[in-house]
């Protein structure tokens, strides 16, 4: 086990305080109550080991206080459960074990932060587009100046950053925390669990539109991480969207700026011009820095390791916040090139040979919002645009969902976009389970076929029900066009990283 997976060394006693929870400790169990024997915890009976308190949580298919015995024969310390267990295992009773969870991880990072002489820092990253992959970025980065925690994929709500933050241990220099949201006062209550030093604000989108009910509301639900700032702490904020923008108003400490729009340019901003893309998606770009008079006080060349024209803002978001923890600016610059590694499914291209076929993926099915599937049909479509001979270019495209009472129009309309934007086949993916999944996939299916009929190309629509179907056809399109190149884009409800993991691609750089 690895240092990063160690949380601040804990006793029973200590751990039952945290959580306000009742200690038992059944015959078999662990007697002395007062070592320091927790190193580590866990929601997962499969990762537990020694050392390890496991929290049982009640999940909508399984129950972690079914568990709990398998989990005392691994060697972990403990349990923390809502009702006890017959089990040979020390158990913290306590009334909601979500957040008995996010109560020990605030424990443990107040921990860490009492050690004075070693620097401790926390980054939080929120928006409605690009948490990931910024947070992907800024942990590359950071790694460089120290011991980095971040999370693994999107562990950004109640359960998962808790559970991120308990891997913060004595010589974790950094932690890199994910905050999402689905209703005002979730960001509010992950703040109060782990309080950031500094804030990173991406962009208010539409996506949870349908669960918020106006973009107004999901600005308010994004502005609470702004609010829990610990004193003083920094903002680094969206110029370019002014729903973030006018977060500045929150702060209570110093803000830096990132955008791309030069018509509002902010002494101190961070600034990306000049972006072009090589035949496969890498940007590249001058990352400037804009001076009190509107000129530049700095510069510098970048390429990313990463792919796609909307990955500038978040790389422009994450070197801000690595310059604010005390990196050199050419250093961060510099290291974006080398950041090639990001969370699965996003923009991740691989090759994929079977049943005769063989062509190229970009992998892009983790989730989708209209600002994403815009940026994913946007690569795909520039994706060795301009050579001798081009790919064919296919979307596999599957619904967006908690859109609002927009959604059907949205849907018709990015479908549309596809065929706009130059892909020679688009193909959506519904569901035979779903009604509602299958109709807005149909959406856009029907905004790509008015597209192409308005065009008089001849452009291929098809409607698949279900991920089999959508193999089909792809097959049968692939199979007819040797050079291809597919795009899997959807919400995760859609289902598409099935086709990923179905094709089994090998991943190229």
């Amino acid at each position: 086990m690895s240092t990063q997976d160690m949380m601040m060394p804990m006793s029973l006693n200590e751990i039952a305080q945290a959580v306000a929870g009742r200690l038992s400790t059944p015959q078999g169990a662990a007697a002395d109550t007062d070592a320091p024997v927790a190193r580590n915890a866990t929601s997962d009976s499969r990762t537990a080991g020694e050392g390890t308190v496991f929290v049982a949580i009640a999940g909508e298919r399984v129950d972690g206080h079914d568990f709990v015995a398998d989990v005392a024969a691994k060697g972990a310390v403990a349990a923390i459960v809502d009702h006890e267990v017959d089990a040979p295992l020390a158990q913290i009773v306590v009334d909601d074990t979500v957040a008995a969870l996010g109560a020990l991880a605030r424990h443990n990072i107040e921990r860490r932060r009492a050690l004075a002489d070693r620097p401790f820092t926390v980054v939080g990253i929120t928006g409605s587009v690009g948490k990931t992959t910024t947070k992907d970025l800024l942990r590359g980065l950071l790694g460089g100046m120290g011991e980095t925690v971040a999370p693994v994929g999107s562990f950004n709500n109640e359960i998962g950053l808790p559970l991120t933050a308990l891997r913060v241990g004595a010589d974790t220099r950094f932690l890199v925390a994910e905050m999402g949201a689905n209703h005002v006062g979730e960001i509010a209550r992950l703040t109060s669990l782990v309080p950031p030093d500094i804030a990173v604000v991406l962009k208010v989108g539409v996506a949870h539109l349908g669960e918020f009910g106006s973009v107004e509301r999901i600005a308010q639900a994004k502005r609470e991480i702004v609010e829990g700032l610990l004193p003083g702490g920094t903002c680094i904020l969206n110029a370019d969207d002014d729903h973030v923008a006018a977060m500045r108003a929150a702060a209570g400490g110093p803000v830096t700026w990132f955008g791309m729009d030069a018509g509002h340019a902010r002494a101190g901003e961070l600034t990306a011009r000049d972006v072009t893309l090589d035949a496969t998606g890498h940007p590249s770009f001058v990352m400037a820095r804009i001076g009190e008079d509107g000129t530049e006080t700095w510069r510098r060349d970048v390429t990313l390791g990463i792919r796609g024209a909307h990955n500038v803002m978040n790389a422009l978001a994450a070197c801000a916040a690595a310059v604010a923890c005390g990196m050199d600016a050419d250093a961060a610059a510099d290291a974006l090139g080398l950041q090639t590694r990001i969370s699965a499914h996003r923009m991740e291209v691989g090759a994929v040979e079977r049943d005769g076929v063989r062509f190229t993926l970009i992998d892009d099915s983790f989730n989708a919002n209209p600002d994403s599937m815009r940026a994913g049909i946007t690569a795909l479509a520039g994706w060795r645009r301009g050579e001798e001979t081009e790919p064919y270019r296919i979307g596999v495209l599957g619904a967006m969902l908690e859109l609002g009472g927009d959604d059907h129009r949205l849907h018709r309309e990015l479908g549309g976009f596809a065929v706009d934007s130059g892909l020679d086949a688009v193909v959506t993916v519904g569901s035979t389970d779903d009604p509602v999944l299958d109709a807005l996939a149909g959406d856009l299916a029907d905004g790509a076929a008015r597209a192409v009929a308005a065009a008089g190309t001849d452009a291929p629509v098809r409607h698949a029900h279900d991920a089999a179907e959508a193999d089909a056809i792809v097959t049968e399109l692939t199979r007819a066009h040797g050079d291809a190149v597919v795009l899997l884009k959807g919400s995760h409800a859609s289902g598409l990283s099935a086709l990923a993991t179905r094709w089994q691609p090998v991943p190229e750089r």
